[in-house]
């Protein structure tokens, strides 16, 4: 206990000296040009990408500011992308992007779809945080060439290569709330031209702990184990790439052993137990380097086998074994300001499901799922120096459920003058949904899940951005603002609001829509200081019951503040410093609404020649949310809800941790 207050004590200290990560939207680095009588300084760990996209690189220094055990921690420090408990029993996260669930993101594995359908409600933990080199964020309509899925944009999660510098990291961290992990990747070069990489994670959390005592854990007991093992082989007209992963989780939740039983009922427990394997190969041929003219094949698989119980045995469960198959046959070539990409895909989705609802009968849900959906697309960029980069693209693909249907997408950027430019997006999006596999974390409430024969999802999605430089003193302050408005033809709504006995997924029956602003600056006063603050306001309505209302569970707005400081002139110690206030949103049915709440985390990191040192603290405010189980007391009622989560469900929390280099 007083190792936890120490801990407690200087995690909180933190938050009076600087600190924190960005992800603001800054110009791109050819803004710059034509500005020498200032110094342009910018953060090394932020890359704009290219092109007409809107979206940023964030590179592993960036991650490192934080507690970034996994891919659901790595934007903890981000204005564009939030990432909340789905419920407070099962620990599932989830992305909301440009205000709308994070299914309507396509997530992406080094430009391959992945974590799909039975994946979803945990994904974002299958990915360790000291495996990724960095991530891509871009937003709105993408590329058509990585699928129809993207409605909000793509998150592309770019692992440690195999060829990268040879050397051993060890990354050992610990929290006074009883988790612990160890991580290691090492790669080793065979000879000139090939290599390898693996790549290991353990984590479990030891102790139950029930900070509210309402008699429930608030963070489920995770044990996994996982394993990755990458291979590079390159030459002048050749590249291949190649790996097998691994992972096996146990996930356990529920009431605590010395809950008070009421009526001789016994624990409410969850269990959530999964295997998952995967397999990917890229094989690319360089036909002319001078013109970017090459041929690319792409390929994943993925197993994952899920049995997961709710309550207990034979009450509410759902298992399943999902496989994935994803090929994909592209040609690119770039002639003068003229630049061409062709390709075809084929995916192909099987779900084979086992469920018990916990009573009524729900004769939509089918035992097998399965769909193939073979495309083809186009994609044309025309760039016009450093002032104009346009490009649109079509891609046509014919789904075994849904029969043809086309997605056309197009991107401009405008850069009249060195220090403005401004970019416009629309495009179209689909996506097939598997409710349960998806949803199945919604088998802890008490009410009864019902599921319709659903359709399939499309939206359309336009886009507005611009980026300014603007000389302050000796340095560049940069600003920038955007607006998104999705609306969508056809959603599966989960929805609360038309039924307080059921939660009921159904089509959409009215509008639906997303309506995103957002503002940003970025600064740096002085050597080795930088400053972040970003403001984002959602209006986000979808239609309940008839009666067209603000999407529950979805805060109107977000305010960040991150200051980094790494101190000059040796930058051996760099002190990191968030601090974000999250706007009050509706509460499904009756129950009103909850107030804004606001969020601090700190951490100072030591560099020293081999191994670097981290000590820091979340959620420094100690705000957590008020009951986040509804009826905790009364677990095998209809009354029982652990899914309406808005906020933390822990309080304020201390860790420590090193990065050992070999």
């Amino acid at each position: 206990m007083k190792m936890k207050k120490l801990l407690l004590l200087v995690a909180g200290g933190l938050s009076s000296v600087f600190c924190g990560a960005q992800e603001v939207a800054l110009p791109d680095s050819s803004l710059s040009a034509g500005l020498d009588e200032v110094v342009v300084t910018s953060s090394a760990s932020l890359r704009r990408l290219s092109g007409a996209t809107n979206g940023v690189y964030i590179t592993q220094k960036e991650l490192f500011r934080a507690a970034c055990c996994n891919l659901g921690e790595s934007f903890t420090t981000n204005p564009s992308v939030d990432v909340n408990y789905n419920d407070a029993a099962t620990g599932a996260k989830q992305i909301k992007l440009l205000g709308l669930s994070g299914t309507y993101v396509q997530m992406l594995t080094e430009n391959m779809p992945g974590f799909r359908g039975a994946a979803t409600p945990f994904a974002l933990g299958y990915v360790s945080g000291t495996w990724m080199k960095g991530i891509s964020v871009s937003k709105g309509a993408a590329s058509v060439k990585n699928g129809y899925e993207s409605i909000t944009g793509q998150i592309d999660v770019e692992y440690l290569k195999p060829d990268d510098e040879k050397k051993v990291h060890i990354n050992l961290y610990g929290d006074i709330q009883g988790r612990i992990e160890a991580n290691a990747d090492a790669n080793f070069h065979l000879s000139n031209t090939l290599s390898t990489n693996v790549l290991a994670h353990y984590e479990n959390r030891l102790s139950n702990h029930d900070g509210n005592h309402d008699g429930f854990v608030d963070m489920p007991k995770v044990q996994q184990g996982n394993f990755s093992n990458r291979w590079k082989l390159k030459s002048d007209s050749y590249i291949m790439h190649a790996g097998v992963s691994f992972l096996k989780e146990a996930r356990n939740s529920g009431q605590t052993e010395h809950t008070m039983i009421q009526h001789d009922m016994p624990l409410y427990k969850i269990e959530i137990n999964t295997d998952r394997y995967e397999g990917y190969m890229k094989h690319a041929f360089i036909l002319n380097p001078e013109k970017q003219m090459n041929v690319a094949f792409l390929a994943n698989a993925s197993l994952h086998k899920q049995e997961a119980m709710y309550g207990a045995r034979g009450y509410k469960g759902y298992d399943v074994n999902q496989k994935n198959l994803y090929a994909q046959l592209m040609y690119e070539a770039t002639f003068g300001n003229n630049a061409i990409s062709i390709g075809s895909s084929i995916s192909h989705d099987y779900l084979k499901q086992a469920y018990q609802m916990g009573g009524e009968v729900n004769p939509l849900i089918k035992d097998v799922e399965k769909e193939t959906v073979p495309g083809a697309y186009v994609q044309y960029t025309y760039t016009l120096g450093t002032k104009l980069t346009a490009m649109a693209g079509v891609r046509w693909d014919n789904s075994s459920l849904y029969g043809n249907f086309v997605t056309p997408r197009a991107h401009v950027k405008y850069q009249p003058v060195s220090w403005f430019s401004t970019r416009l997006s629309a495009g179209k999006g689909y996506r097939t949904v598997h409710a349960l596999a998806e949803n199945h974390n919604l088998l802890a409430s008490g009410r009864q899940l019902f599921v319709e024969n659903l359709g399939q999802e499309e939206a359309w999605n336009y886009g507005a951005t611009t980026a300014f430089l603007i000389p302050l003193g000796e340095r560049i302050l940069k600003l920038n603002a955007e607006y998104y408005y999705t609306t969508f033809t056809n959603q599966a709504i989960i929805d609360y609001d038309s039924d307080a006995s059921r939660i009921w997924i159904h089509d959409l029956l009215g509008k639906s829509r997303s309506h995103v602003f957002q503002v940003g600056a970025n600064y740096v006063p002085l050597e080795g200081l930088d400053i972040m603050l970003a403001y984002r306001f959602n209006d986000v309505k979808c239609t309940y019951g008839g009666v067209l209302m603000t999407k529950p569970l979805t805060s109107r707005y977000k305010a960040l503040l991150c200051m980094s400081y790494k101190l000059q002139p040796l930058e051996l110690w760099q002190f990191d410093f968030t601090m974000q206030l999250n706007g009050g949103g509706r509460l499904p049915g009756d129950l009103g609404h909850y107030k804004a709440f606001e969020q601090m985390s700190a951490q100072v990191t030591r560099f020293f020649r081999y191994f670097d040192i981290y000590l820091g603290g979340e959620n420094l405010t100690n705000f957590k949310q008020k009951n986040p189980i509804i009826n905790a007391s009364t677990p095998w009622s209809s009354l029982f809800e652990p899914t309406l989560v808005y906020g933390p469900v822990e309080g304020a929390m201390a860790y420590v941790g090193i990065r050992v280099k070999l």
